[in-house]
């Protein structure tokens, strides 16, 4: 399933965790890291663990929780407090490369057996950029690990790593470093083959400015975006789900190589497509949640 929307929400407040129950978005992060100070830490453990348990049977959304960065005592404690019925996934912070989602499902296949749960039911999504050495190690991605889903990219952790004042040029484009962090992304996820998502867009009642930017990450190839305000969640989704003309277009792709099974190029109104289109119009399907002719998927 392509996760569109992922909604972070401090897993201490009962009211934005109440609030944040019925909304659409297709995940909901549950923050034990930078939306909970040290010392409520305790105290949204355990709100997190019963939220996710109480939910479970009638929610639409994905459950995940980011937990602090591994390393770190407070990581270890979220795991134990969160990991249970209820948990699809963990948000991995501040991640060094590859080994550290290793290491992270290494505790999760222990967790799992000490809740009862099936081996390797909790998925990862990583952070891939927070750290200047986890930027540089993108491409430890490509041998995917277990567990791993999806992989995004921060700018505000790595801007304050690099002792930056701002990771935008005058302009409003983002500076250099940050342009490769996204990219990096795109690729690492590509070479993985797990979704790619988009940072979280920080004005957000700037709907219009938010639209035209998911706009763009579409374009570039990231399939979901963080957001950090319920209001942002209609206009992620509506970006990053796939037009009716997009879907009619793919259909058009798929149904021109069914008709000439084993060829690497079809004509659809004088235009030649050849298999990378083919998988693109796959992908478009299948976010769709459009069914894919036999032989081809």
């Amino acid at each position: 399933m392509t996760l569109r929307s992922l909604l972070f929400v401090p897993a201490d407040s009962e009211r934005k965790l109440l609030k944040s129950a019925d909304v659409a978005a297709d995940a909901l992060i549950l923050d034990l890291e930078d939306a909970v100070s040290a010392e409520r830490r305790p105290l949204a453990r355990k709100m997190a663990g019963q939220h996710l348990l109480a939910t479970r049977s009638k929610r639409h959304w994905k459950g995940f929780v980011r937990i602090n960065p591994l390393g770190s005592a407070d990581s270890l404690l979220d795991l134990v407090a969160v990991v249970g019925e209820g948990l699809d996934g963990i948000v991995l912070p501040k991640a060094n490369g590859a080994e550290d989602v290793i290491r992270l499902g290494d505790y999760l296949d222990v967790l799992e057996v000490r809740a009862g749960l099936q081996p390797r039911s909790i998925q990862i999504i990583v952070v891939a950029t927070e750290t200047p050495q986890g930027a540089l190690n993108l491409s430890s991605y490509g041998q995917r690990p277990p567990r791993l889903v999806g992989i995004t990219w921060g700018a505000e952790d790595l801007a304050a790593a690099l002792g930056a004042i701002d990771n935008r040029e005058e302009d409003g484009s983002l500076s250099p470093a940050y342009v490769y962090a996204r990219s990096g992304t795109l690729l690492a996820a590509a070479a993985a083959q797990v979704q790619p998502i988009d940072t979280l867009y920080p004005d957000f009642r700037n709907l219009e400015a938010l639209e035209r930017d998911c706009r763009l990450a579409r374009r570039r190839g990231f399939l979901g975006r963080i957001a950090i305000h319920p209001d942002q969640i209609e206009s992620i989704n509506r970006c990053f789900a796939p037009g009716a003309d997009d879907i009619v277009f793919a259909q058009q792709i798929v149904e021109a190589f069914v008709k000439r099974p084993g060829t690497g190029v079809v004509a659809i109104d004088g235009k030649m497509y050849d298999r990378p289109h083919l998988m693109q119009a796959m992908k478009t399907l299948l976010q769709a949640g459009e069914p894919i002719p036999a032989g081809l998927s």
